[in-house]
């Protein structure tokens, strides 16, 4: 909503001059702590703002208030088995496929890969909590019809989703590997070994703090860009979701639908977690309608 925005920028402006943006960092520890905090200063701050702006703005923002949930999904349920987290990836890869979403992801990602493409040596990206790679198979096929070569290293935590990406990369014979990783230190994995880092529809699943720690340790690994896509905030999804997720007909899954909606990110909230990750400003935050691409850009290609 539009009250929102302006809202937010006011009580950004406000933080700003007071001292308190951006907040400084000096271990992983205290940055995701940091940023956590700060993220519900912001909100706190947005609701005074709201408030002395009058009912036009006020009424928008209890509404996001009450619409937002810390929720725990069905996918993040530690009691969930690794065979039902991968029949849940499984109707996401079919929803995706329904709607085309993986076309228009692929769509935002190409531009920003064609910038780091430079012809001599393929693109390497590392995707986080991927699933079985229904969106890096996408992005790999396409990348090759373009001309664009790419290197995908598509990572989980969960073993049965990383096995059967595996068996479905070999089949389909793409640029594709699967391994297990933490997504918030990238343990065993190479400094300078990525040029981009991918994650998509899976932003939400994670606190501020941990979306921060993510970006850090792209910035930390050589990447020279952080590509976060997930779904738009707004009170259309809220209702859209969990309907479409409805047609696989797993209760769970439409369960998770209602309540992935309900976490999803406001561009400003996305924007000030890539400001305290990188002490820069300069990313590009957009929507492109039902979906909302972050770009935060780290290290110079080639640096």
């Amino acid at each position: 909503m539009l009250q929102l925005r302006t809202a937010g920028y006011k009580a950004l402006d406000n933080l700003r001059s007071q001292g308190e943006f951006p907040p400084q960092w000096s271990s992983p520890d205290e940055l995701e702590m940091i940023t956590d905090h700060f993220i519900e200063r912001f909100l706190a701050e947005r609701l005074d703002v709201s408030g002395k702006l009058g009912p036009g703005f006020l009424i928008p923002e209890m509404i996001d208030r009450a619409v937002r949930t810390r929720e725990t999904e069905n996918m993040d349920n530690i009691s969930a088995t690794g065979a039902e987290k991968l029949d849940w990836i499984r109707a996401l890869d079919r929803m995706n496929q329904m709607t085309q979403s993986y076309t228009h992801q692929i769509s935002l990602l190409l531009p920003i890969i064609g910038k780091l493409y430079c012809g001599k040596k393929p693109v390497r990206i590392l995707e986080l909590a991927s699933g079985s790679g229904g969106l890096a198979f996408a992005l790999a096929r396409q990348a090759g019809e373009c001309g664009l070569d790419i290197t995908i290293t598509a990572t989980d935590i969960v073993a049965e989703t990383v096995s059967e990406g595996n068996r479905l990369a070999t089949v389909r014979e793409l640029p594709v590997t699967f391994r297990k990783l933490n997504a918030f230190d990238f343990e065993g994995l190479e400094k300078g070994a990525v040029d981009m880092v991918v994650i998509s529809q899976s932003m939400h699943h994670f606190r501020p703090g941990q979306l921060a720690l993510m970006i850090a340790q792209a910035e930390t690994h050589g990447a020279s860009a952080f590509v976060g896509i997930d779904g738009y905030r707004s009170l259309l999804l809220l209702g859209g979701v969990p309907m479409v997720a409805s047609l696989q007909g797993i209760d769970a899954f439409t369960m998770d639908g209602l309540i992935s909606a309900r976490k999803f990110y406001s561009e400003l909230e996305l924007d000030i977690i890539a400001q305290i990750a990188t002490r820069r400003t300069g990313h590009c935050v957009v929507c492109s309608w039902p979906l909302t691409i972050l770009h935060a850009k780290l290290n110079e290609p080639g640096g």
